[in-house]
C-alpha cells in the first residue's frame, strides 16, 4: 500500500453521485485502499463491479481489496481480499496463498490474534468511536483499539466514527483508518483525505 493509512470502505447506497466516480475521486485523493464492501450484491454483479474498481485503481497507487466473495476475487486472479472471521477460518491452506493482502474484521484482541494466526497481513478493529453505523452501540474507545495494536505485528486500522477531530488519538494507539460513511457523502473527497493527514508523522 502506499504511504497514507487511510483505507476507503465502501457503501453504495450511501453515494450520493455516481458510484464509480466517487471511487475514482477516493483514488485520486491517495488513500492507500480502497475495499469493495458490497455484500449486497449476488456473485455476478459484484464480479462485474469488482473489475470496473481493480482497473480504476490500477491508475493510482491505490490497492483494490475485495471484500467477502473469495470466489470472485480466485476468477479475477485478484491478490487482495478482506474478510468476515467465519469465512477466513474456513480459508484453505491453497486458497489462503493465493492472496498477498489478507484483512479481517476483529472486536478484540482474540480476533486479531486468530487473525493474524490465519495470515492476514491487516486487520480493521472496531468500532472505536460511536457512529451512526451502529446507532445504539457504544464506541469501544481507544483503550480498545490501543489493546488489539499491542496484540499483533501487522498493521490494524481503527473503524468507526473516525474524522479529523480523532485521528492523531487513533495515530497515538500506534493504527491507521478506515473511512466509509464519510467518504461516501461528503461534497470534498480531497479535503476531508489532507484533513486526515494533516500533522501526520511519515
Amino acid at each position: 500500500m502506499c504511504m497514507s493509512d487511510i483505507i476507503c470502505v465502501t457503501n453504495r447506497k450511501l453515494c450520493r453521485e455516481d458510484f464509480l466516480t466517487r471511487i475514482e475521486r477516493i483514488a485520486a485523493a491517495g488513500v492507500a485502499g480502497i475495499i469493495l464492501r458490497e455484500k449486497d450484491m449476488d456473485p455476478i454483479e459484484y464480479e462485474r463491479l469488482a473489475e470496473q474498481v481493480i482497473k480504476m485503481c490500477e491508475n493510482y497507487p491505490t490497492k483494490c481489496i475485495l471484500h467477502s466473495f473469495t470466489d470472485v476475487a480466485l476468477r479475477l486472479n485478484h491478490r487482495a481480499i478482506h474478510l468476515p472471521l467465519g469465512v477466513l477460518g474456513a480459508l484453505n491452506d491453497e486458497q489462503r496463498m493465493c492472496f498477498d493482502t489478507l484483512g479481517a474484521s476483529c472486536h478484540s484482541a482474540e480476533d486479531a490474534a486468530f487473525a493474524s494466526d490465519k495470515g492476514c497481513t491487516y486487520i480493521v478493529a472496531g468500532h472505536v468511536y460511536d457512529t451512526d453505523c451502529k446507532r445504539g452501540l457504544p464506541g469501544r474507545g481507544p483503550g480498545f483499539l490501543q489493546e488489539v495494536s499491542a496484540s499483533v505485528s501487522i498493521p490494524v486500522y481503527g473503524i468507526g466514527g473516525i474524522g479529523p477531530q480523532n485521528i492523531g488519538e487513533v495515530r497515538a494507539c500506534h493504527a491507521g483508518a478506515c473511512l466509509m460513511s464519510s467518504l461516501m457523502t461528503t461534497p470534498d473527497v480531497e479535503g476531508l483525505i489532507k484533513a486526515m493527514e494533516v500533522n501526520r508523522e511519515i
